[in-house]
C-alpha cells in the first residue's frame, strides 16, 4: 500500500457501545500520551469491495497534532482537554489511516484547546507555528493534505492578520473556530470584525466544539466530549442565528462538527412564536431558522448513523452534509473496525450516489484548493 493511491472501501464495521468507546479512548489516550502507537490494522486478508466512492472520499473533519503544538499543550498542563487524553499522531500515521479506509485527502485542523489555553504573544506565535506547519504538509503531500487555520481568538487583531496570512501566503483552505471563547460565542459582537473579513474571503469556517470554561460547567460523571461538545455547538449555531451574523456574512461557509450538535433535534423548539417568549428574547420565524439551518453545512464526523443523518435530512439537503472521521481523537472507533469501509451507518440513509456526494463532491466544493490540487 501506498501513500499516494487510496484503497476502496465496502460498508461494513462492528458496532461497539459507548462504555466501551469511553473505555477504549481512554485507553489508548494514555498510550498515547507518550507520543507512541497508531491506529490499529483491519485484519489481514479483509479486501474490501468497490464503492460509489471508492477511494475518493475527502475527509473535512480530521485533527493533526504538530510536535511543538503538544508539547506546548502537555507544558500546560492538559493532559485530557475535553476530557480526552491527546492520541499519537504524525503525517505518516494519517496516512496509513487514509490508505486503509478509502480517503483520498484529509483538511487537517488543530482541536480543541486550540491556542487559547496561552495568551498574547505565546497565542500568536503558537497558531502561526501550527499553521506554518499546515503548509509545509500542503507542499510534500499537495494531493493528500489540506488544512484549516488555527487562530488566535479572543484577540481579534491577531485572529485578522493571522487570516490573512494563513489564507493568502500559506493558502489554507479555510479557518477553524472554536464554538466559544471564554464563555463567548461567535455571534457576539465582539467577533464582527472577524466575521467581516470571513465573508470578504467567501471562506469556509469549520465550527469545532472547545470545552466549556469551569465555573460554566455542569457537574456530570461524563467526559466533555460525549455531552457538552455537541451542546456547545449548538449553542454557537443558535447565536450565529439569532444575531444576524449568518444574514450579514451570507458568503462564510460554516461547516457544523459533528452533525451540529442538538441544532437539527431543535429546529422547531428554536422557532417559537413571538407569543411564548419575553421581548427581550431574539425570535426568528419558523421560516428563518428553516433557511438558516438549509445554510449550514453538517460533518457526519462520531454521527455516521441512521439517528443523527436523518434528523440532519429533516432539516437540510443531502448536499449540506460532508464527511469527516475526527481522526485521530476517534482512533478507538475505527481500531475494532472489522472492514474498511470508515462509515458505515450512512449506507443505512444514503445510497451509493448519495454517499459520493457526502464524502466527494461537496467536500471539494468547500476547499477548492485542495480540488485543484487533486484534479
Amino acid at each position: 500500500m501506498t501513500h499516494d493511491e487510496p484503497t476502496s472501501t465496502s460498508p461494513s464495521t462492528a458496532r461497539i457501545g459507548r462504555r466501551r468507546l469511553v473505555q477504549a479512548i481512554a485507553a489508548g489516550g494514555a498510550l498515547a500520551l507518550s507520543g507512541g502507537g497508531t491506529a490499529q490494522a483491519t485484519p489481514a486478508g479483509d479486501t474490501p469491495a468497490s464503492s460509489g466512492a471508492a477511494g475518493r472520499r475527502i475527509d473535512l473533519h480530521g485533527h493533526m497534532i504538530p510536535p511543538d503544538y503538544r508539547a506546548a499543550v502537555l507544558r500546560a498542563g492538559l493532559l485530557a482537554p475535553g476530557g480526552l487524553p491527546f492520541p499519537a499522531w504524525s503525517p505518516e500515521s494519517a496516512l496509513d489511516f487514509m490508505d486503509r479506509f478509502g480517503i483520498a485527502a484529509q483538511v487537517l485542523s488543530v482541536s480543541d484547546p486550540g491556542v487559547r489555553f496561552v495568551s498574547g504573544g505565546d497565542a500568536i506565535r503558537l497558531a502561526r507555528a501550527c499553521n506554518d506547519y499546515a503548509g509545509d504538509l500542503q507542499r510534500r503531500w499537495p494531493t493528500r493534505f489540506g488544512s484549516f487555520a488555527t487562530v488566535p481568538l479572543p484577540d481579534v487583531a491577531a485572529t485578522l492578520a493571522e487570516i490573512t496570512y494563513a489564507l493568502d501566503v500559506v493558502r489554507m483552505d479555510g479557518v477553524t473556530l472554536l464554538s466559544s471563547y471564554d464563555g463567548v460565542y461567535l455571534g457576539d459582537p465582539r467577533f464582527e470584525p472577524v466575521m467581516a473579513l470571513l465573508n470578504a474571503y467567501s471562506a469556509t469556517v469549520f465550527v469545532h466544539p472547545g470545552e466549556m470554561p469551569a465555573p460554566s460547567k455542569p457537574e456530570m460523571p461524563l467526559p466533555d466530549f460525549l455531552l457538552e461538545f455537541p451542546f456547545d455547538t449548538t449553542r454557537t449555531a443558535t447565536s450565529l442565528i439569532l444575531s444576524g451574523t449568518l444574514d450579514r456574512y451570507p458568503r462564510i461557509r460554516f461547516v457544523l462538527a459533528h452533525a451540529g450538535g442538538c441544532l437539527p433535534f431543535l429546529a422547531t423548539r428554536l422557532s417559537t412564536p413571538r407569543t411564548v417568549v419575553p421581548d427581550a428574547v431574539p425570535s426568528v420565524s419558523l421560516l428563518g431558522v428553516g433557511e438558516a439551518l438549509r445554510r449550514f453545512y453538517y460533518d457526519t464526523a462520531l454521527s455516521a448513523s441512521a439517528s443523527s443523518m436523518r434528523s440532519v435530512l429533516e432539516v437540510a439537503d443531502v448536499g449540506q452534509i460532508v464527511f469527516g472521521t475526527d481522526w485521530p481523537f476517534s482512533g478507538a472507533t475505527f481500531a475494532v473496525a472489522e472492514t474498511t469501509d470508515p462509515a458505515p451507518g450512512l449506507s443505512d440513509v444514503l445510497d451509493g450516489a448519495q454517499r459520493a456526494l457526502v464524502e466527494n463532491a461537496t467536500p471539494l466544493s468547500l476547499v477548492p484548493r485542495l480540488a485543484a490540487a487533486i484534479g
